[in-house]
């Protein structure tokens, strides 16, 4: 009788997914274009701020963006899942390059005697608009991508290295954003915004222009309707999104940055890039440490952990009056809130269909990621009640309380 000898544990491959040269591409894609839209995010709101000192109008730029990515979320996931991904995506980013160009010669000095100042703002909330639409088809096109591009075994590395891409571009565009802005002006960090949009479209010409894709057998609100069926009844992706979406909605203290580096630290618009890089630089390092240590041994704990986490480093970030403390407990944010971000990510990569994933990945983005911009609405009318310091305060302490309740319930 032969006794068959034990097998050594297979080791993990932290480069597993980065092996696929299409999954290269993506990563750039997702990198650069990110990058763009970070630094865009810090000029536009400086700028805003800067011309109005009013920090509801900070929350009306998320307004601007979350209302209309809100509206055509279904329509986008519905139109991710039966569309050639490569060529969706490039009518995406072109649209964003066009709205970026507009911001940019809007805020040209030579075109003032043409385009009034008071025009300026309105302006720039329209294409804050325009780019929630692009948005709205964004995030279901890249998500369905994904999941053509890599092995099912390695989504969760996979999704990994597409969050830290996403986190690296977070933490350099911010900085970028603001030390350009503060030294050279707001044309000059256009015409980079520019560049990088432009980058993200040649990655895109590096991925195959066919992948599988859904066709649809039955009227579009029939689609629709059977994706939304597939989150509400699968408890855990439930669960998770909707824990996410309260800590993200309550936890907006972010967008009250340019308030804090502008009138309550006085560090100005290169201060703005550095703070808004630490969260980012927390987030980007956790993740990376949990290409070789996942959360998911046991997710649902780890979940609540990173979100009361999040919380109480929002509340003493509020507190702060020292930059530096700030700069630390903002990267403590961002390191908390990337186990959150990996533990949802490959919870939905590895329950969802293929055929349903830009369905899927829409009602994700309607729980998610408008949540941060209407998180950022939240926050400014808070800090207009409020005052600015206890309206993060608040944030930071209902996120606390979500977080519990939820430990308790479940």
């Amino acid at each position: 009788m032969e006794i068959d000898e034990p097998q050594p544990p297979e080791k993990k491959d932290p480069f597993a997914a980065l092996r696929y040269r299409e999954f290269r591409s993506y990563i750039g894609m997702r990198f650069f274009f990110t990058f763009a839209y970070q630094m865009q995010a810090v000029v536009i709101g400086f700028h805003i701020y800067h011309l109005t000192k009013d920090p509801l109008a900070l929350g009306l730029i998320g307004l601007c963006e979350a209302v209309p990515a809100l509206s055509i979320a279904l329509y986008g996931g519905y139109v991710a899942d039966k569309s050639e991904k490569r060529g969706l995506l490039l009518k995406i980013f072109l649209a964003v390059f066009l709205c970026s160009t507009i911001m940019l010669v809007s805020t040209l000095e030579q075109m003032h005697p043409y385009i009034s100042v008071s025009y300026i703002v309105p302006i720039m909330y329209a294409m804050v608009f325009c780019i929630g639409l692009a948005r709205g088809f964004f995030g279901p096109a890249t998500f369905s991508l994904m999941g053509h591009i890599i092995p099912k075994k390695h989504y969760p590395n996979g999704s990994t290295w597409s969050s830290s891409s996403w986190q690296m571009a977070s933490i350099l565009g911010p900085a970028t954003g603001g030390l350009v802005y503060g030294f050279f002006g707001i044309t000059v960090t256009y015409v980079l915004i520019l560049i990088f949009i432009f980058f993200a479209l040649v990655c895109i010409f590096f991925l195959k222009k066919y992948y599988p894709h859904y066709i649809p057998k039955e009227s579009i609100f029939k689609s629709v309707s059977v994706g939304l069926n597939f989150v509400f009844t699968n408890k855990m992706m439930l669960a998770a999104m909707a824990l996410d979406l309260f800590s993200v909605f309550f936890g907006g203290a972010v967008a009250l940055l340019p308030v804090f580096a502008n009138d309550i630290l006085k560090v100005g618009s290169e201060g703005l890039g550095f703070m808004r890089a630490a969260a980012s630089s927390g987030a980007i390092l956790t993740m990376l440490a949990m290409t070789r240590f996942s959360p998911m041994n046991r997710p649902w704990r780890n979940l609540i952990i990173a979100i009361v986490g999040f919380g109480t480093s929002i509340i003493c970030y509020g507190l702060s009056k020292s930059f530096y403390l700030t700069l630390f407990l903002l990267f403590c944010e961002g390191a908390f809130d990337s186990v959150s971000v990996i533990i949802r990510q490959t919870i939905m990569q590895l329950l969802t269909p293929d055929e349903m994933r830009g369905r899927v990945s829409a009602v994700n983005s309607m729980f998610i990621g408008s949540s941060n911009e209407i998180g950022a609405l939240e926050s400014g009318l808070m800090a207009k009640l409020m005052g600015t310091v206890p309206a993060v305060v608040f944030g930071g302490s209902v996120t606390i309380f979500i977080a519990a309740t939820t430990w308790f319930k479940t």
